[in-house]
């Protein structure tokens, strides 16, 4: 963290300092944030910087950059931890706001830039623990009737969490044991169990003996994970569930390739590509730029033909299941929304509605559009907190308990 332990010649007496050390350290802060960075890299960069001189700022920024950053989407990490590294003006003022207890007013806070908050935790994270121990009374709390903090914070719901419950559950979402469904397809693949005898690949390994010796080859069929496609609802009551997914979303994607995102409100917008970006709060700011009806009205019936028009037969294939969210709460085009719903159910394999109404205890399918979606799905779940959230990991891996999910339990006896 010092730039100016560089000597007045610019060349090798700051390698003679402390700047290669301080450049291993920065070098673990981008590693502790998420960059892929080796020896190699780091040692490249000492060189690189030995080989200009400390002379520009920009010139060294630039030999940094050159080296430790290797895929486009850690440029934005890189800068705000070079920014805040490598003796920026306001570096004491961030670290006193970070390690200060008095909350600053809410007129003075800045949008925080990408990455900025695992630059953060990176530089910063572990200050806390480091503190000495101040000498307070102990405090005898009984227990028995009270839930830890971390089983509150699963049953709390979103649109009632803080700004540090919000960032606590993100954090826990990344974590979640992400689902392992795999669906039998025609293909085969080569096995060393005798299940099936592969007589194409055993001819042609007998071939290579003359017919002299013939072993059997044998064959498996192939397990491949089904595409998950994603229907969200971005209305005004739906937005803060449908940001909240996005990052369940985004940690699904990093295991899986073949995810679709789509997000509805007046109209229909495939984000897709905006999700795939590394940096989670990245990828949802970028979805929220893309589409220009965020938190506005919304057109369920709509929007779903024109999924099912233009990318059903694209991304519905093999197996693929749907996860729709919203509240169904449409009030024009029922008809429309009946039809498109059966439509869209019988394309999939797994039609899951999520519906953050089922927080409350008293739900009735009382709306004209969640009783004409209800017959059209496979199952109802709840998406309003963190263990809603695990429930349907659960159900998608094929654990959930038996009828737990099960959307006839709303529809009115007949």
């Amino acid at each position: 963290m010092m730039m100016n332990a560089a000597g007045s010649d610019g060349t090798g007496a700051a390698m003679d300092g402390r700047l290669a050390d301080n450049i291993v350290f920065f070098a673990r802060v981008l590693r502790k944030a998420g960059l892929r960075l080796g020896p190699a890299s780091v040692t490249d960069a000492i060189e690189a910087v030995q080989a200009i001189g400390i002379v520009d700022r920009e010139e060294f920024y630039t030999a940094l950059h050159a080296t430790l950053v290797k895929r486009h989407e850690d440029g934005a990490v890189f800068d705000e931890a070079f920014r805040l590294f490598w003796r920026s003006r306001d570096l004491v003022g961030k670290m006193i706001a970070l390690m200060s207890p008095v909350v600053t007013r809410h007129e003075e806070r800045e949008k925080r830039k990408a990455g900025e908050t695992r630059v953060s935790d990176a530089l910063f994270g572990g200050r806390e623990d480091r503190r000495p121990p101040r000498d307070e009374p102990d405090i005898e709390i009984d227990s028995r009737f009270t839930a830890s903090g971390s089983e509150m914070l699963r049953k709390t719901d979103f649109a009632q969490m803080s700004a540090v419950e919000l960032a606590e559950a993100k954090r826990a979402i990344a974590n979640l044991v992400l689902p392992l469904d795999e669906v039998r397809t025609r293909r085969f693949r080569r096995s060393n169990r005798p299940v099936t005898i592969d007589a194409r690949a055993t001819m042609r390994h007998a071939m290579r003996t003359g017919g002299a010796l013939i072993l059997p080859r044998h064959r498996e069929p192939k397990w491949v994970a089904p595409p998950l496609v994603v229907l969200a609802d971005i209305s005004g009551s739906m937005s803060q569930y449908t940001r909240i997914f996005l990052h369940f979303l985004h940690a699904l994607g990093e295991q899986r390739r073949r995810t679709h995102a789509f997000l509805f409100g007046t109209r229909l917008s495939n984000v897709t590509r905006q999700m795939r970006h590394r940096d989670p709060d990245l990828a949802v700011e970028a979805c929220s730029q893309t589409v220009s009806d965020w938190s506005g009205g919304t057109r369920i019936g709509e929007t779903l033909q024109v999924f099912n028009r233009l990318w059903s037969r694209r991304v519905l294939g093999q197996g693929a299941v749907v996860l729709l969210i919203t509240d169904g709460l449409e009030r024009e085009g029922i008809d429309l929304l009946e039809k498109e719903m059966d439509r869209l159910h019988r394309s999939c394999r797994r039609l899951v509605w999520l519906n953050p109404l089922l927080r409350f205890e008293g739900f009735e399918a009382r709306a004209r559009g969640v009783r004409a979606m209800l017959p059209h799905v496979d199952e109802l779940r709840p998406v309003h907190n963190l263990e809603a959230m695990a429930d349907l990991v659960a159900a998608l891996s094929g654990e959930a308990r038996r009828g737990a999910g099960d959307p006839r339990r709303f529809l009115p006896a007949a």
